[in-house]
């Protein structure tokens, strides 16, 4: 075993030890005590039940990593990488229908082996705390949908990224940067309009007090909007959310039916007073920037190790291959990755702070928030007691709790009644 193979090995071990501890601390973390100012709107049943959907949640993802763990290991050392090689090799079908075929049959490996998780997780868990609506039908045509969508999208970006690092020399990963940002703009721009309602219908939102308010909010702060849509999340689940998707003419602002049918118009507004803000402060612009710039420094370094022996002798690899290379390099990857997502997540935070201040301002209404977010809290089960470090590895935003008291500041209110 060389250093290559100590380093994903340790990065492989540390992660599920570190999640561990994350996942133990948060669970120690639980409070019998029901936090101030959730007394009139979480009844004491609910708010234990949420604590046992933490705990299923928790346990059952232990499971799931263990597993994966596990299974990477076997397959490692039990050399089956080069045993798939070989077989791939066998066909004679060059580098790159190679290698669509050798990543292919690892992802569907994957996948196979997943689906007994995401089957008890929605048919079990999520239908034992009230929230699953999903038939098997549903289910098995969303699974079908996504495996369409992933060959008829995937497929291409794939074999141009492994045509551009077996065929185009030194220049190859920022050919493929350029590659990549482009299929990234595209999906952006065309999923709203192609790819969301394959799974979902959108229906645009029926004229009354909740689009007249709506529309009277984002004309006052200079938002420009045509596309307000209800979408049927209540046939998959009774979650609630809503988000913003799309650029131009395309984006669209989503509110899930079970949202409508749980707030005030107020309260919506306030929701998507938030939406909005992160549009304003260009949080999403930055967020895509962001994302390019890693996707440019992944493929920086992919370009560095993609023909380095010792990574594929980490493998037991005896022949070198740009699709074995591309994913053997995502697991060196893992520490790189592991950082960047917690300053991502770091950055998240911030970003979901200054748009509930950006909501509290510009409606005048920083209590609607409040409520709406206390409401979401119970309806989702969500943990109103993470523990700190649970939050700084694994929350893109602030707990409900912080959120809470920030909009509640005094200075805030006042700011709030000044704009």
């Amino acid at each position: 075993m060389n250093e290559i193979a100590l380093i994903i090995l340790g990065t492989l071990t540390a992660g599920f030890i570190l999640n561990l501890l994350a996942d133990g601390l948060n669970l120690k973390n639980i409070s019998a005590e029901l936090p101030r100012g959730f007394a009139n709107i979480y009844e004491a049943d609910r708010y234990r039940q949420s604590q046992r959907y933490l705990k299923a949640h928790t346990r059952f993802g232990w499971l799931v990593s263990a597993f994966n763990l596990v299974v990477v290991l076997v397959f490692w050392f039990a050399k089956g990488f080069p045993l798939l090689d070989r077989w791939v090799r066998a066909f004679g079908l060059g580098p790159v229908f190679s290698g669509l075929i050798y990543i292919g049959v690892l992802l569907l490996f994957k996948a196979v082996l997943s689906l007994p998780f995401s089957v008890y997780h929605t048919f079990v868990i999520e239908a034992r705390f009230g929230f699953n609506k999903s038939t098997p039908a549903t289910y098995m045509l969303d699974l079908l949908k996504g495996l369409l969508l992933a060959l008829l999208l995937g497929t291409p970006l794939l074999a141009a990224i492994l045509a551009f690092f077996e065929y185009a020399g030194p220049h190859a990963w920022w050919y493929c940067w350029i590659g990549v940002t482009l299929y990234m703009l595209t999906v952006q721009f065309i999923a709203p309009t192609w790819i969301m309602p394959l799974f979902n219908k959108f229906t645009p939102l029926e004229e009354g007090e909740l689009k007249s308010a709506i529309l009277s909010y984002a004309k006052a702060i200079d938002f420009p909007l045509e596309n307000i849509y209800q979408m049927d999340g209540s046939r998959r689940s009774t979650k609630s959310n809503a988000f913003f998707a799309g650029f131009g003419k395309h984006k669209r602002i989503v509110l899930f039916d079970t949202l409508i049918k749980q707030h005030t118009v107020k309260e919506l507004v306030a929701i998507l007073a938030h939406e909005m803000g992160h549009y304003k402060k260009k949080h999403i612009r930055q967020a895509l920037m962001l994302g390019i710039l890693q996707t440019g420094l992944m493929l920086f370094l992919l370009a560095q190790f993609i023909t380095y022996q010792g990574l594929f002798d980490a493998f037991y690899m005896p022949q070198q291959s740009v699709y074995a290379g591309m994913l053997f390099f995502a697991m060196l990857y893992a520490p790189i990755d592991f950082f960047v997502s917690i300053l991502m997540q770091l950055r998240s935070r911030k970003n979901e702070t200054a748009a509930d201040q950006f909501a509290a301002e510009t409606t005048k209404d920083p209590g609607s928030m409040v409520t709406a977010l206390k409401k979401l809290s119970v309806h989702n089960l969500s943990n109103l007691t993470p523990h700190p470090f649970y939050v700084f590895l694994n929350y893109s935003h602030p707990p409900v709790l912080q959120r809470i008291q920030t909009l509640s500041n005094p200075s805030m209110a006042a700011n709030s009644q000044r704009s």
